[in-house]
């Protein structure tokens, strides 16, 4: 009986302590706070800025609505409403395993690298915290949207609470395409081509 009685207090001494670690474990793993999605873009061109909220721009994208500091924001882009609407609203179909591929592809990293002095978090010159957060809000927004991504569903996944859109650096990559359509055609498809054909 006895070495039972030894062999149950064994178990009860190993028993106990990890029992004790799974709920410590799950304790921190549930209270892990979330990575906060972007509320606001902050636009800078040339000397100014302007500051509008994700939620304004998903309104407009979703029913043309604008407030009069997206509005002011709008009328500098020299497009029409639709135009904006419909590059807002443009759907890319990817499957979330190729847009993983794609990402961490050398292709991906020169196409984040471009992107990244573009679209980043506030406060940093960091081409490396750069391309983090666009390879994030671009898996998690294909995740969200369970396969599909549009820009406010990137926009909704970047992992900062403001997200800088510099229009200078943009406009230097525009001068090499004829529209923001063309622009989004040439981050996504042809790199995508590429990525489907290896």
């Amino acid at each position: 009986m006895q070495p039972v009685q030894t062999y149950k207090m064994q178990f009860t001494k190993l028993l106990i302590p990890r029992i004790f670690l799974i709920l410590i474990t799950n304790h921190l793993l549930l209270n892990t706070p979330k990575i906060k999605s972007a509320e606001n873009i902050k636009i800078i061109y040339s000397i100014f800025s302007r500051t509008v909220t994700v939620e304004s721009l998903r309104d407009f994208a979703k029913n043309g609505n604008s407030s009069n500091k997206l509005r002011r924001v709008l009328n500098a882009t020299n497009s029409s409403d639709s135009e904006i609407q419909s590059v807002l609203n443009k759907n890319f179909e990817i499957p979330i395993t190729l847009a993983s591929k794609l990402v961490y592809s050398e292709i991906g990293n020169v196409i984040l690298s471009r992107l990244s002095s573009i679209i980043h978090p506030p406060n940093t010159n960091d081409e490396k915290t750069g391309i983090l957060a666009l390879r994030s809000s671009v898996i998690k927004g294909i995740y969200v949207g369970d396969g599909n991504i549009t820009l406010i569903k990137f926009f909704e996944s970047y992992p900062t609470k403001t997200v800088i859109l510099n229009v200078n650096a943009l406009s230097k990559v525009m001068n090499k395409v004829e529209s923001i359509s063309e622009l989004l055609d040439f981050f996504t498809d042809k790199p995508l081509e590429k990525i489907k054909n290896n």
